[in-house]
């Protein structure tokens, strides 16, 4: 395994189960496929393969014990759908912070939160980046709309670009 300073995690988060809001792990999955690993099913989350160079992982949704792991990597991208709108583009990228987010609905985690938690008791937290992608359709079901699909590449595109700087600089 290579040390921390070398290390990215990719954290996909979202309910398979609601259409495009499981966005995120087509992306990890077409990541994965680009870097020659196995495929995550529905049930795999991707902890059991950790220790590359570049990771990736896919949960339901955020939850505090995330922490623990995201302290082992230099650089920690997150992966979401989001529902739109006029002020957000249809890629939405951003870096994070290091502080505490009272979530909107109380059993989700923001992703702040977790460097904020890895700070708190590691005493170090990942540079953190937050790469939305728009979802159109959340109702139940599976598979992605059209529109949601046609950016899993630009989106795949921008992650190996934020790993290939950080990895240069």
């Amino acid at each position: 395994m290579e040390g921390n300073e070398d290390r990215t995690l990719i954290v996909g988060f979202g309910n398979l189960y609601r259409r495009d809001d499981g966005v995120a792990r087509v992306i990890i999955n077409t990541l994965l496929a680009r870097w020659g690993r196995a495929l995550l099913d529905d049930l795999d989350d991707g902890f059991e393969a950790l220790g590359h160079a570049v990771d990736g992982v896919v949960l339901h949704q955020l939850v505090p014990e995330l922490a623990e792991t995201v302290k082992d990597y230099a650089m920690v991208i997150f992966v979401d759908a989001h529902v739109g709108g006029n002020e957000i583009e249809p890629l939405h990228e951003e870096r994070l912070d290091v502080s505490y987010h009272t979530p909107f609905v109380y059993h989700q985690t923001h992703p702040s939160t977790l460097l904020a938690l890895a700070q708190q008791m590691y005493g170090t937290a990942p540079e953190a980046w937050l790469l939305s992608v728009q979802g159109y359709d959340f109702d139940f079901g599976e598979g992605l709309s059209p529109e949601t699909a046609a950016l899993v590449e630009p989106a795949v595109a921008r992650i190996l670009a934020r790993v290939a700087a950080r990895r240069e600089a």
